[in-house]
Protein backbone atom coordinates (compact mmCIF):
# COMPACT_ATOMS: atom_id res chain seq x y z
CA UNK A 1 0.00 0.00 0.00
CA UNK A 2 1.34 3.40 -0.97
CA UNK A 3 0.10 6.62 0.66
CA UNK A 4 0.88 9.61 -1.53
CA UNK A 5 -0.28 13.14 -2.29
CA UNK A 6 -3.25 13.39 -4.64
CA UNK A 7 -2.69 14.75 -8.14
CA UNK A 8 -5.15 16.01 -10.73
CA UNK A 9 -5.08 12.69 -12.63
CA UNK A 10 -6.56 11.00 -9.53
CA UNK A 11 -9.92 12.83 -9.65
CA UNK A 12 -11.96 10.10 -11.34
CA UNK A 13 -10.57 7.22 -9.26
CA UNK A 14 -10.91 9.18 -6.03
CA UNK A 15 -14.48 10.13 -6.95
CA UNK A 16 -15.30 6.41 -7.26
CA UNK A 17 -14.07 5.88 -3.69
CA UNK A 18 -16.17 8.86 -2.53
CA UNK A 19 -19.24 7.49 -4.28
CA UNK A 20 -18.83 4.04 -2.71
CA UNK A 21 -18.09 5.35 0.80
CA UNK A 22 -20.58 8.22 1.04
CA UNK A 23 -23.75 6.80 -0.47
CA UNK A 24 -25.97 9.70 0.70
CA UNK A 25 -23.80 12.30 -1.04
CA UNK A 26 -24.13 13.20 -4.69
CA UNK A 27 -21.93 14.50 -7.52
CA UNK A 28 -18.77 12.76 -6.34
CA UNK A 29 -16.66 13.84 -9.31
CA UNK A 30 -17.63 17.49 -8.86
CA UNK A 31 -16.97 17.29 -5.10
CA UNK A 32 -13.46 15.88 -5.49
CA UNK A 33 -12.58 18.11 -8.43
CA UNK A 34 -13.72 21.36 -6.81
CA UNK A 35 -12.03 20.62 -3.48
CA UNK A 36 -8.81 19.55 -5.16
CA UNK A 37 -8.56 23.02 -6.71
CA UNK A 38 -8.38 24.58 -3.23
CA UNK A 39 -4.79 23.48 -2.49
CA UNK A 40 -3.05 24.28 -0.13
CA UNK A 41 -6.14 24.96 2.00
CA UNK A 42 -7.54 21.55 1.04
CA UNK A 43 -5.12 18.65 0.72
CA UNK A 44 -5.90 15.14 -0.43
CA UNK A 45 -3.79 12.03 -0.02
CA UNK A 46 -4.64 8.70 -1.61
CA UNK A 47 -4.00 5.07 -0.74
CA UNK A 48 -2.91 3.01 -3.74
CA UNK A 49 -2.71 -0.75 -3.69
CA UNK A 50 0.00 -2.80 -5.41
CA UNK A 51 -1.95 -2.65 -8.70
CA UNK A 52 -1.94 1.19 -8.55
CA UNK A 53 -5.66 1.25 -7.79
CA UNK A 54 -6.84 4.02 -5.49
CA UNK A 55 -8.65 2.28 -2.64
CA UNK A 56 -8.93 5.17 -0.19
CA UNK A 57 -8.30 8.85 0.42
CA UNK A 58 -8.12 11.46 3.12
CA UNK A 59 -9.13 15.12 2.83
CA UNK A 60 -7.53 17.66 5.18
CA UNK A 61 -8.74 21.28 5.38
CA UNK A 62 -7.06 24.23 7.08
CA UNK A 63 -9.61 26.16 9.12
CA UNK A 64 -10.07 29.90 9.65
CA UNK A 65 -7.35 31.23 7.37
CA UNK A 66 -3.64 30.51 7.02
CA UNK A 67 -2.29 30.91 10.54
CA UNK A 68 0.97 30.21 12.34
CA UNK A 69 -0.80 27.70 14.57
CA UNK A 70 -2.98 25.63 12.28
CA UNK A 71 -6.28 24.03 13.14
CA UNK A 72 -6.74 21.26 10.62
CA UNK A 73 -9.97 19.44 9.91
CA UNK A 74 -10.03 15.85 8.83
CA UNK A 75 -13.01 16.46 6.58
CA UNK A 76 -13.24 13.06 4.92
CA UNK A 77 -11.62 9.68 5.24
CA UNK A 78 -12.86 7.05 2.82
CA UNK A 79 -11.84 3.49 1.98
CA UNK A 80 -13.57 1.25 -0.55
CA UNK A 81 -15.82 -1.20 1.32
CA UNK A 82 -13.83 -4.21 0.07
CA UNK A 83 -10.66 -2.79 1.69
CA UNK A 84 -12.11 -1.58 5.00
CA UNK A 85 -10.85 -3.08 8.24
CA UNK A 86 -7.31 -3.54 6.89
CA UNK A 87 -5.69 -0.50 8.53
CA UNK A 88 -5.78 1.70 5.43
CA UNK A 89 -7.67 4.54 7.16
CA UNK A 90 -5.14 4.59 10.00
CA UNK A 91 -2.27 4.61 7.52
CA UNK A 92 -3.83 7.49 5.60
CA UNK A 93 -3.88 9.52 8.80
CA UNK A 94 -0.46 8.49 10.11
CA UNK A 95 1.38 8.83 6.79
CA UNK A 96 -0.24 12.03 5.50
CA UNK A 97 0.13 14.08 8.69
CA UNK A 98 3.96 14.23 8.59
CA UNK A 99 3.74 15.35 4.96
CA UNK A 100 1.30 18.11 5.88
CA UNK A 101 3.49 19.03 8.83
CA UNK A 102 6.47 19.52 6.47
CA UNK A 103 4.35 21.65 4.14
CA UNK A 104 3.23 23.80 7.09
CA UNK A 105 6.80 24.13 8.40
CA UNK A 106 7.94 25.36 4.98
CA UNK A 107 5.81 28.45 5.54
CA UNK A 108 6.67 28.84 9.21
CA UNK A 109 3.47 27.29 10.57
CA UNK A 110 2.82 24.36 12.86
CA UNK A 111 -0.10 22.10 13.60
CA UNK A 112 -2.02 22.96 16.77
CA UNK A 113 -5.26 20.92 16.78
CA UNK A 114 -7.24 18.62 14.52
CA UNK A 115 -11.02 18.56 14.41
CA UNK A 116 -13.25 15.85 13.02
CA UNK A 117 -17.01 15.72 12.66
CA UNK A 118 -18.55 12.34 12.03
CA UNK A 119 -21.80 10.48 12.56
CA UNK A 120 -22.30 9.54 16.18
CA UNK A 121 -22.64 5.89 15.13
CA UNK A 122 -19.52 5.82 12.93
CA UNK A 123 -17.05 3.16 14.07
CA UNK A 124 -14.21 5.30 12.62
CA UNK A 125 -14.31 7.31 15.86
CA UNK A 126 -12.05 4.59 17.28
CA UNK A 127 -9.51 5.23 14.50
CA UNK A 128 -9.50 8.97 15.26
CA UNK A 129 -9.05 8.26 18.98
CA UNK A 130 -6.24 5.79 18.44
CA UNK A 131 -4.27 7.56 15.69
CA UNK A 132 -4.62 11.19 16.84
CA UNK A 133 -5.95 11.10 20.39
CA UNK A 134 -9.19 12.79 19.27
CA UNK A 135 -11.94 13.00 21.87
CA UNK A 136 -15.64 13.77 21.51
CA UNK A 137 -16.27 17.38 22.58
CA UNK A 138 -19.91 17.80 21.52
CA UNK A 139 -22.85 16.08 19.87
CA UNK A 140 -24.86 17.97 17.29
CA UNK A 141 -28.36 16.54 16.96
CA UNK A 142 -29.75 15.72 13.51
CA UNK A 143 -27.15 17.68 11.53
CA UNK A 144 -26.92 15.73 8.27
CA UNK A 145 -28.38 12.25 8.14
CA UNK A 146 -28.10 11.62 11.88
CA UNK A 147 -26.46 12.98 15.02
CA UNK A 148 -22.88 14.16 14.49
CA UNK A 149 -20.07 14.29 17.01
CA UNK A 150 -17.38 16.94 17.02
CA UNK A 151 -14.05 15.44 17.98
CA UNK A 152 -10.85 17.36 18.75
CA UNK A 153 -7.27 16.13 18.88
CA UNK A 154 -5.38 18.78 20.83
CA UNK A 155 -1.71 19.80 20.69
CA UNK A 156 -0.71 17.25 18.08
CA UNK A 157 2.96 16.22 18.04
CA UNK A 158 4.12 14.74 14.75
CA UNK A 159 7.53 13.35 14.00
CA UNK A 160 8.71 14.01 10.44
Amino acid sequence: MNIRPFNHKDIEKTAKVHEAAFVRQMLSHEWIESNSKAYPRVQYYVAENMENKIVGYIQWVQKSGFRQEVVLELEQLAVLPKYQGKGIGSRLIKESLPQINCQLASRGAKLKHIIVTTRADNHAQKIYQKTMGARVEATIKNLYSADEVLMVARNIQIST
